[in-house]
């Protein structure tokens, strides 16, 4: 053997050695950690005490103030707890939690590894932490910790919930649990659950599928509300209630026959009345205030147990006004099918400070106030500001004359009056369709409504499928379909008050913990506060809406005796009583009715909406309750306003709005103001009728109080939605409106 190759073996055995050594040096390090982990597992584990049971869990009730965060405007909820033992909560019903919360409850160490390794996920990507995943972890987070989602608290739950379960029995815990977990309505256990869903507090009285319908709430009683009347929430209450029964089935609890039997639907509800402090009209200010709640993040659990104080947007002084003018300044004719939504907000800032969304809140959900309708003329101040943005004056003329052929549709006035040639300004202040229509659909190009749909959302109206759809149609500049609700519409006016700034309307100030720790606050919003339109355009629209409030369809609104800006609105179809003669006769009876009549009115301090409407749906003809030819938005509407703003504006200065630029509203050369003339036609006369048809003109000038034009015919009506307390929306409507 050479003397190369004896040397070159030790070499081979050296690198050998090296990675051996590595290797056990790994290994040594490996399972050092795995004692370290296990002793200190030991130790903490040892060291951990089970707390005292929380007792501020019996005392934490969430409080709403109004704006001044001194008086209350009430709670969301009176917390229900009636504590009964185990023995007499029949099998089914401990079955059926089980089924739905915690399958292995029975033979689990009262902990989740699968859920330990979520919530290790969550935490190495920053997530919000999730909540327990056993039974016993959801009963320790609920009786023994805050409901702080960090990760020590997270894992303090697991050190207890284990030592929970060797030191405690199983009984004992499911007994509390079923007495403490929240199943929404307030209530805190299942008796609690029984008696608020089923009025049935003793749970050895509760069906099977009650059972199961109580396991499935418990999970989300947001998500999973039984009586939400969207189609998307009821197929998943029903595609988990049927979860529940599967796993009963499966525990022998009920047989497959059972099974069958109760999964074809969930079970009727049998609610108690809701308590008072949801009665007369303040009821709609803390709906309003919990769903915002919601907004923001908060669960059901947070809202009526987390011993929070809600600070309110609602002025106390300027709610009463508010009640006192929609239930005393209205028509007196057959009030119970009448209906007024009404809406104030504070310009600049987005505070919604009264709102009266209907009388009583245990009688009808329904908020008016903030189910949408169709805008009619009330959506043409969008259009002005749509224009303005175009390059458009308020000096550029129009056809003010009556009918105006637009896509091959002959489009009309108000009783198919001729105003001749008139300038933007004169076709706001009395609110001339054709005007608007050869404006929006001739003079601002093929985009033209899209226009006024951008400069709709910008002031602040809601983006929506129905606007969205709208984009192209002739008729969206009069407002034909759901697109607004009076908060939208004092909210988007208010932009234009505020100098062209929009503001997001909120109805939530402040948020303070039970520690006194503020997690929500209105500087929030400030980024969200945004220059909608240049000054110079909001302030050309508040010197057109003046001139509507001096000498147009808003006059009676200048007994305000201070300056003010505004714009009524009409909208005309079929009312829902005459709908079946309607298809009947062909569409003899299109625009007809008058469906909503608007008033939204401003002051720099304050913009507020006025909105009526009749029937249970809100889709009834408002004609037979005013005495005037058609319930015009310049009559009651404006008379209710006035009730609200004369005493909601005493006190404040007289402030004015900014002036336009002196070259803005310096009157150009125009056509001279035609007086108009007035041509009658036939009542059921489609708006296809050629132009050459016989017409009587009058002597007398029509009044600056608008009337309603005739809709073109569309085939047919769907049926009108009933929904649930935020789903009665209105139809959609054919492509011209009646508008005024």
């Amino acid at each position: 053997m050479s003397e190369a190759r004896r040397k070159a073996a030790p070499a081979r055995k050296a690198k050998r050695h090296w990675a051996l050594r590595a290797l056990g040096w790994f290994l040594g390090l490996f399972f050092l950690g795995i004692i370290g982990g296990v002793a200190t597992f030991f130790i903490v584990y040892q060291t951990t005490e089970i707390p005292d049971i929380n007792k501020a869990f019996t005392t934490n009730t969430t409080t709403v103030y109004y704006s001044d965060g001194k008086t209350p405007l009430g709670s969301f909820y009176d917390q229900n707890r009636h504590s009964v033992p185990l023995a007499q909560i029949p099998k089914r019903v401990q079955d059926a939690v089980i089924a739905a919360e915690d399958r292995t409850f029975w033979t689990n160490p009262g902990i989740s590894p699968t859920g330990m390794a979520r919530a290790a996920i969550n935490i190495a990507r920053g997530e919000q932490l999730q909540g327990g995943s056993t039974l016993t972890q959801q009963y320790v987070k609920i009786m023994y910790l805050t409901q702080e989602r960090t990760a020590s608290r997270k894992f303090k739950e697991l050190f207890i919930a284990t030592k929970l379960s060797r030191s405690q029995d199983k009984s004992k815990t499911l007994e509390g649990y079923l007495n403490t977990i929240y199943f929404g309505e307030g209530a805190y256990g299942v008796s609690a659950a029984g008696d608020a869903y089923f009025s049935q507090p003793d749970p050895a009285k509760l069906t099977v599928p009650q059972a199961a319908l109580l396991a499935t709430v418990l999970n989300n009683p947001t998500i999973f509300d039984p009586e939400d009347k969207d189609a998307t929430t009821k197929k998943r209450v029903l595609g988990r209630y049927q979860y529940v029964l599967d796993g009963m089935r499966q525990m022998g609890t009920i047989t497959d026959a059972q099974y069958a039997q109760y999964s074809k639907a969930v079970p009727p509800l049998k609610k108690k009345q809701k308590s008072d402090r949801f009665k007369g009209p303040n009821g709609f200010l803390l709906d309003m205030a919990r769903k915002e709640l919601l907004r923001l993040g908060y669960d059901q659990d947070e809202i009526s147990g987390g011993g929070l104080k809600v600070v309110t947007t609602f002025d106390v002084n300027k709610q009463k006004d508010m009640v006192a003018a929609a239930t005393e300044k209205l028509p007196k004719k057959n009030r119970q099918n009448l209906h007024i939504g009404m809406a104030a907000v504070k310009p600049g800032t987005g505070e919604l400070v009264a709102v009266y969304g209907g009388p009583d809140y245990l009688t009808n959900q329904l908020n008016w106030a903030t189910l949408r309708g169709r805008p009619g003329s009330s959506f043409k101040p969008f259009a002005v500001a749509a224009a303005l943005q175009d390059g458009k004056s308020m000096w550029d003329t129009f056809q003010g004359d009556s009918p105006i052929e637009i896509q091959g549709k002959k489009l009309r006035n108000e009783l198919n009056t001729d105003y001749g040639t008139v300038n933007l300004l004169k076709a706001t202040e009395q609110s001339v369709n054709t005007a608007f229509y050869d404006l929006v659909d001739n003079q601002m190009g093929d985009d033209g409504p899209s226009k006024v749909v951008d400069a709709a959302e910008a002031a602040g109206i809601p983006a929506s499928k129905t606007l969205e759809d709208d984009r192209h149609n002739p008729s969206t500049v009069l407002g034909p379909d759901a697109y607004a609700s009076p908060v939208d519409m004092a909210n988007a006016y208010a932009t234009f008050a505020a100098d062209g700034k929009a503001a997001p309307v909120h109805t939530i100030k402040t948020v303070t913990n039970a520690d006194g720790k503020v997690e929500v606050s209105e500087k929030r919003l400030e980024k969200q506060i945004k220059q909608a339109f240049p000054p110079d355009i909001a302030r050309m629209v508040n010197f057109a809406l003046q001139n509507v409030v001096e000498k147009g369809t808003g006059e009676r609104a200048g007994q305000l005796d201070r300056p003010v800006a505004g714009k009524t609105g009409t909208a005309g179809g079929v009312a829902i009583e005459h709908r079946a003669e309607n298809a009947k006769c062909d569409g003899c009876k299109e625009g007809d009715d008058t469906l909503t009549s608007w008033w939204t009115g401003y002051t720099p301090q304050l913009s507020t909406s006025v909105l009526y409407r009749a029937g249970k749906s809100g889709e009834s003809d408002l004609d037979p309750f005013s005495s005037d030819p058609a319930f015009f938005g310049g009559n009651w509407p404006v008379r209710t306003w006035l009730a609200f703003m004369e005493p909601a504006l005493e006190g404040l200065p007289d402030e004015g709005f900014p002036e336009p630029d002196d070259d803005d509203i310096k009157d150009s050369p125009t056509p001279t103001y035609t007086p108009p003339q007035t041509t009658n036609t036939p009542t059921n006369t489609p708006t296809s009728t050629p132009s050459n048809t016989p017409t009587n003109t009058p002597t007398n000038t029509p009044s600056s109080t608008p009337t309603k034009t005739k809709p073109t015919k569309t085939p047919g009506w769907p049926p009108i939605p009933t929904g649930g307390p935020t789903t009665a929306e209105p139809t959609r409507t054919p492509n011209q409106p009646a508008a005024g």
